[in-house]
C-alpha cells in the first residue's frame, strides 16, 4: 500500500503560531473541480459519437419500411384487377397492361394517402383530389408526377428473374410468379404529368 506523503506547514493566526498537517495525496477544491469538468466533456464526447454513430447506421430491417419486403407470387394481382395494398409497407402491388408495379402509396402532392376507387378504376387522393392510374401514372389535380415506384426484383417459377431498378413496369408475359421482393429502400421519382 502506498504511504501517503505528509507535508508540515505552518499557518499563523492572530498572533499564534500553529502547524497544521496538510495531505499532499488529497486534490484541492480547484483541482478536484478541474477533474469534474475533465470527466464531464469526456462523457460529452462519448455520448455524441455514441449517438452520432447510432444515427448515422442504417436501422431498416426485412418487413418494415425503408427495408425489402418479400411476397410469396400468390400475392401479386391478376392483370387489371385491383391492386394489392400493403400498410406495413407503404406500398401497392399493381398489375396493369403495361406489367407489374411496386408504387409507393403516399401522394407526390402533399403526402397524403390514396385510396383505391374500385368504382372509378384508380387511385384518388382524399384530401387535393390528385388522380392516378393503376400504373401510378397521373391523371388530374394538384399531384406534380405520378405516384413514386420502388426498385421490384421478381422470381418466376422457371427460376429467371427480372429486376426493375429505374421504375419500369415488369412485363409477366402470362408466366407464373415465384416471388416477389420490393426495396422500399430505393424509392424512384414518378413519371411526370
Amino acid at each position: 500500500m502506498a504511504t501517503v506523503a505528509r507535508e508540515k506547514s505552518a499557518v499563523v493566526r492572530r498572533g499564534a503560531r500553529q502547524e497544521v498537517e496538510v495531505d499532499v495525496a488529497a486534490p484541492s477544491r480547484r483541482e478536484f473541480l478541474y477533474y469534474i469538468w475533465g470527466a464531464s466533456v469526456v462523457l460529452l464526447l462519448g455520448q455524441s459519437t455514441a449517438g452520432l454513430v447510432w444515427f448515422s447506421l442504417p436501422r431498416f430491417r426485412e418487413g418494415e419500411f425503408g427495408g425489402v419486403f418479400n411476397f410469396p407470387g400468390e400475392e401479386v394481382p391478376a392483370v387489371d384487377t385491383s391492386p394489392t395494398g400493403i400498410p406495413e409497407g407503404r406500398l401497392w402491388l399493381s398489375n396493369s397492361d403495361a406489367g407489374f408495379l411496386a408504387l409507393y402509396a403516399v401522394c407526390t402532392h402533399l403526402g397524403c394517402l390514396p385510396k383505391w376507387n374500385l368504382n372509378n378504376f384508380r387511385f384518388e387522393c382524399p384530401c387535393h383530389g390528385s388522380r392516378f392510374e393503376i400504373d401510378g401514372d397521373y391523371i388530374q389535380g394538384p399531384a406534380p408526377r405520378g405516384l413514386d415506384r420502388f426498385a421490384t426484383t421478381v422470381t418466376f417459377t422457371d427460376g429467371s428473374t427480372e429486376i426493375s431498378t429505374s421504375g419500369e413496369p415488369i412485363d409477366l408475359n402470362g408466366r407464373t410468379v415465384a416471388a416477389v421482393s420490393v426495396n422500399t429502400g430505393s424509392r424512384i421519382t414518378g413519371p411526370s404529368r
